[in-house]
């Protein structure tokens, strides 16, 4: 990989990371990264969810959520991707759909009576 590939991925990482804290109002950060050998791309929206970040133009989602699979080992896995002037995407597996959107939920600043605010 590169060293402008690296610094986009970096990039992306941070840019997300930045976004989740927004959404989410969570202490996201980078993940520690060694040499490639897995880890989280950024750590801090939940225990049970690993993020993956694509920063990329072309992007094979099929196998982006393979390798967050096999990265998470039995985390639920988003991949998190956008493009040059796109929005940021999130991807999950059908079947994770209820599970992630519970732990999504309880992430959600409340209004202070309790109420989700949407």
């Amino acid at each position: 990989m590169g060293m402008m590939s690296r610094r986009k991925g970096k990039t992306g990482e941070l840019e997300l990371a930045s976004e989740l804290n927004r959404l989410f109002n969570v202490q996201a950060r980078r993940g520690q990264q060694f040499s490639g050998l897995g880890g989280q791309d950024v750590v801090g929206l939940h225990d049970r969810i690993h993020v993956e970040c694509k920063r990329v133009e072309k992007l094979n989602i099929q196998t982006a959520m393979t390798q967050a699979v096999r990265d998470g080992q039995d985390k639920l896995p988003i991949v998190f991707h956008r493009k040059n002037h796109g929005d940021w995407m999130a991807t999950i597996l059908l079947d994770d759909l209820p599970r992630v959107a519970a732990i999504l939920a309880s992430l959600q600043p409340t209004d202070g009576s309790g109420g989700v605010v949407l």
